[in-house]
């Protein structure tokens, strides 16, 4: 063996190993950058200051959020709001996007590129326009102030159509020959077909209105209306004296709802994201 192989052969040895410390540094920086600040609230959290100023291991914390705020009702407002919200961004992906897909009328090329342009509108530009609707509506200061303008969903409709232009025209047209009506054709064909891309609407619509807190923030005014991030707002106290540890507390409960979701949601999420490689 030539000493010139020789050489190669270390070199790329010690080019792996260099691509290989590379990459676990990355890693590493992206782990610390990911999970520093979930393991700074627990431990936070969990370690609250005593009446002498040291931190010691406890659930003192979380019955301080308990005691201050009304939790079971926050969370009760946050889960309606949520599933509703969630349950009709489902609802409406799935019939528009299908409309979109399967359905030949005049303009919808034109009013699909109008629906996508709107996922480039800031909420902050659309908000005021929304809140006088709902006021003359009668429904300020209620959780169907909430629900009804979070139910439409342009990102939804895009991912369901994608969906429906994936599966095979050949069923909708056997079932359309052996007398199925169009909404049968839908309903017991095309929507069990799309159900990793409704997993995905739901998943991605629970996280964020359960952590919504701007919508709220304009739309409710009582007590007895705020959802949980809203209502985790009075733990800090006035001009921001309320205990660290209380808050973080109160951040790592509103958190399980959301862990739990993604969890339990993890494998139709894979499955929805890698439907499209094997079809």
């Amino acid at each position: 063996m030539s000493s010139a192989s020789v050489s190669a052969r270390g070199q790329a040895r010690r080019g792996a190993r260099a691509l290989f410390v590379t990459r676990v540094a990355v890693l590493g920086v992206a782990l610390v950058l990911t999970l520093g600040p979930v393991v700074w609230t627990l431990v936070t959290a969990l370690t609250p200051l005593d009446e002498t100023g040291h931190r010691r291991l406890g659930l003192a914390a979380f019955r301080d959020v308990f005691s201050q705020v009304d939790v079971l009702r926050l969370f009760w407002n946050s889960t309606l709001v949520t599933g509703l919200c969630a349950l009709g961004q489902m609802a409406t992906a799935a019939l528009a996007g299908y409309a979109f897909a399967r359905l030949r009328f005049r303009g919808s090329n034109l009013l699909f590129g109008v629906i996508l342009a709107t996922m480039m509108i800031p909420m902050q530009v659309t908000i005021v326009p929304v809140f006088m609707l709902i006021r003359g509506m009668g429904l300020a200061d209620t959780l169907l102030a909430l629900v009804l303008p979070a139910l439409p969903t342009a990102f939804g409709t895009f991912l369901m159509r994608q969906y429906f232009m994936g599966i095979p025209d050949s069923l909708g047209e056997a079932a359309q020959v052996d007398g199925a009506s169009p909404w049968r054709i839908f309903s017991r064909i095309y929507l069990p077909l799309a159900t990793p891309g409704l997993a995905i609407v739901g998943i991605l619509a629970f996280n964020a209105i359960w952590n919504e807190f701007f919508r709220p923030l304009i739309m409710t005014i009582s007590e007895d209306n705020f959802t949980l991030p809203l209502g985790l707002v009075s733990l800090q106290g006035r001009m921001g004296s309320g205990s660290m540890a209380t808050v973080l507390a109160g951040v790592v409960l509103s958190m399980v709802p959301a862990l739990v979701v993604f969890v339990l949601g993890q494998r139709p999420l894979r499955e929805g994201l890698t439907a499209g490689a094997v079809k």
